[in-house]
């Protein structure tokens, strides 16, 4: 708003408003007096145009769009801490503290004679990536074996930025009140590890809400992580007393999305030098991106719909590839129509 406001542009205007019978060459008396006052008045311009950009939450840097978020009730959800599953050859006591890479784990809950739900002591989303050997911090008698197998609910990083920007500016599309669909969508979707909701009317019958998620990486969630949503929304057993985080009188049921294995069978012709076993690695990351892409969208779509078009041109744009035609979707020429419920993910790759 102020671009033309610079220094030289501002001393250029006050030296036109003095006389020229005076002496306002650099160096005089006039053009000294004016040149320091011309560049406050700058540093003042360019002061107010930042504070016009912190103003409005479009253009806000991280601090001040928090504070307008507050206006509305909008906090950036913190980050939160990764769930695992452990396995000994003895029972650990509860509280014992491992190592798996660079990180800590604590464990908190026994599922079995020799498997424990551990909490990593790092909270953020890295730590979802390691698994394998666990090192005891302290020693525990008869412990020859330990390993974190698998993790059951991932933990998240600090909301972004931006995320935190369309939140904001979704919120003034679709009102959260009273628990409609609107709040259900907000609540579920602020919970660890839960990336997407959909929610589901009267499905079972008057009354019933059915809520169907998506991990925090878009992905098919754990049991834990539907059971964890499940008592924070509507324990089952105290189902529709509103002991959870749902209003009295509904009586919720949490659902995992579905896997829908996609099968591509195309025809690919390389440059000299290239061969399927070569390029089959970049030919499955290119297609494991393209549905990532895809399954963040799942909760704000009706449906997810595979285009043949997106992995001919992803395909297309990798290293080797030269041409490519005949792709099929689960043996169709067509685009895929996944349901509503579905999630795309990679399942056989033929070059025919």
């Amino acid at each position: 708003m102020y671009e033309n406001k610079t220094y030289e542009i501002i001393l250029r205007e006050k030296l036109a408003r003095v006389a020229d019978s005076l002496d306002k060459r650099e160096g005089s008396i006039i053009y000294d007096a004016l040149a320091p006052n011309s560049l406050e008045s700058a540093m003042i311009y360019a002061a107010l145009d930042a504070v016009l950009n912190e103003t409005f939450p479009d253009t806000a840097s991280r601090e001040y769009l928090i504070r307008r978020c507050a206006e509305r009730g909008i906090k950036p959800y913190v980050a939160t801490t990764a769930l695992g599953i452990g396995e000994f050859n003895v029972a650990v006591p509860l509280g014992s503290r491992f190592s798996c890479g660079k990180y800590n784990w604590v464990v908190t809950e026994q599922i079995d004679t020799t498997q424990f739900y551990l909490t990593c002591e790092t909270a953020g989303a890295d730590p979802n990536g390691y698994t394998g050997t666990l090192i005891p911090i302290d020693y525990i008698e008869g412990l020859t074996m330990a390993a974190l197998v698998s993790i059951a609910i991932n933990g998240e990083d600090e909301e972004d930025t931006e995320s935190l920007r369309l939140r904001y500016l979704n919120s003034f599309h679709g009102q959260s009140y009273g628990f409609n669909r609107a709040q259900y969508v907000e609540v579920v979707e602020a919970l660890p590890g839960v990336g997407g909701c959909k929610p589901y009317r009267a499905w079972n019958g008057p009354g019933t809400v059915k809520l169907v998620i998506t991990d925090s990486e878009y992905g098919v969630p754990s049991t834990e992580l539907i059971d964890s949503v499940q008592t924070a929304m509507d324990p089952i057993q105290n189902s529709g007393e509103g002991v959870g985080l749902a209003p009295i009188d509904h009586e919720v049921t949490v659902a995992g999305v579905a896997a829908s294995a996609i099968n591509i069978a195309t025809s690919l012709t390389f440059a000299s030098g290239w061969t399927l076993e070569e390029a089959l690695p970049y030919i499955q990351q290119a297609i494991d991106d393209y549905f990532d892409e895809l399954n963040v969208t799942w909760a704000r779509e009706e449906n997810l719909l595979v285009r043949i078009s997106q992995i001919e041109y992803r395909l297309l744009a990798l290293a080797g590839v030269v041409d490519i035609s005949g792709t099929t979707l689960n043996g169709s020429t067509g685009n895929l129509l996944l349901d509503k419920n579905a999630i795309a993910v990679r399942g056989t790759f033929t070059n025919e």
